[in-house]
């Protein structure tokens, strides 16, 4: 049986989660900006404590692997690693954007398809579509919206778009098969559902070689002389 800790920091919202036998134990989440690279550390090492467990204890580590913010994956990615180091036990990814699909679909009762989009900056997110069955229908890639988007789409099936990028399809799209939920964020819960499959099946990453799924490159920009 295992004890899988999972952890989120693809967005601003940083959540870690414990999974004991495949059930969700506990979970913490954090809407704090800029809040991971402080305050991860302290809340793994709580939450894990206040279920009854130690660091020891655990089975893997799960990570959410991206796409989203640069720093907040590379945080994440580097306190999973040094877990795993540490306790000499393996590494599960998930992509971020399949388990907030994942999560919004245990509550979905319609057949729309579902669109989970993290803000990309500007008019860019990064999104997937999914069906209900939380089958892909198109990957995970970086999409700047306009009045278009998804037109070819929504002229003959409805499209759940939720995440904190999808206000930007909110402004721009009219469709009556547009549906739109607000306030869901990437959680670690959902993360760690899907890591107990993949850890069932010994789907491990190389945690000597293993790098956030960033989708683009990251670019630093230089300051205005003023």
């Amino acid at each position: 049986m295992s004890l899988i800790l999972s952890i989120e920091t693809a967005t601003t919202v940083c959540s870690v989660a414990l999974h004991h036998h495949e059930q969700l134990i506990g979970t913490q989440t954090l809407y704090i900006e800029k809040s991971h690279s402080g305050l991860l550390a302290p809340v793994i090492d709580s939450l894990v404590k206040y279920c009854g467990f130690t660091l020891s204890d655990l089975s893997a580590v799960a990570i959410s692997e991206g796409p989203g913010s640069y720093t907040g994956l590379r945080i994440g990615v580097s306190t999973a690693k040094g877990l795993c180091y540490a306790l000499d036990i393996p590494l599960i990814a998930v992509n971020t954007l399949e388990a907030m699909a994942f999560g919004i679909n245990k509550y979905n009762k319609s057949e729309a398809i579902l669109c989970p989009m993290i803000d990309a900056r500007r008019m860019e997110v990064y999104c997937l579509l999914a069906n209900h069955q939380m089958e892909v229908v198109e990957p995970t890639k970086p999409e700047i919206i306009d009045n278009a988007s998804f037109e070819d789409i929504l002229l003959k099936d409805q499209i759940m778009f939720f995440g904190n990028g999808a206000a930007k399809c909110k402004e721009v799209i009219n469709s009556t098969n547009a549906l739109f939920v607000d306030d869901v964020y990437p959680d670690a819960s959902n993360v760690g559902f899907l890591a107990c499959r993949k850890f069932e099946q010994q789907q491990f990453e190389d945690v000597a070689y293993f790098e956030p799924f960033y989708l683009k490159e990251f670019r630093i920009s230089k300051p205005k002389v003023k």
